[in-house]
């Protein structure tokens, strides 16, 4: 499963999804299904605008775990 750490790379800018979804122009419901793994597919539009606005690497956004019971949602 791969999962993105966009809520942990938020804190660490002092930052919100509203102000997220506001710099993306994407809605809370789909930024949501995309941090909680909720979608089948993410464009590299959205990854792109990841790293931008979180002023992050590819590979602080993204993090790989072999089974889907190893991850849970806080």
């Amino acid at each position: 499963m791969i999962l993105l750490n966009v809520e942990e790379l938020l804190k660490r800018k002092g930052k919100t999804k509203t102000w997220l979804c506001d710099q993306m122009d994407i809605s809370h419901y789909n930024l949501n299904k995309a941090i909680h793994g909720n979608t089948k597919a993410i464009s590299f539009k959205y990854l792109e605008g990841f790293c931008k606005y979180l002023e992050c690497s590819f590979d602080e956004l993204i993090t790989f775990v072999d089974n889907d019971e190893d991850y849970k949602v806080s």
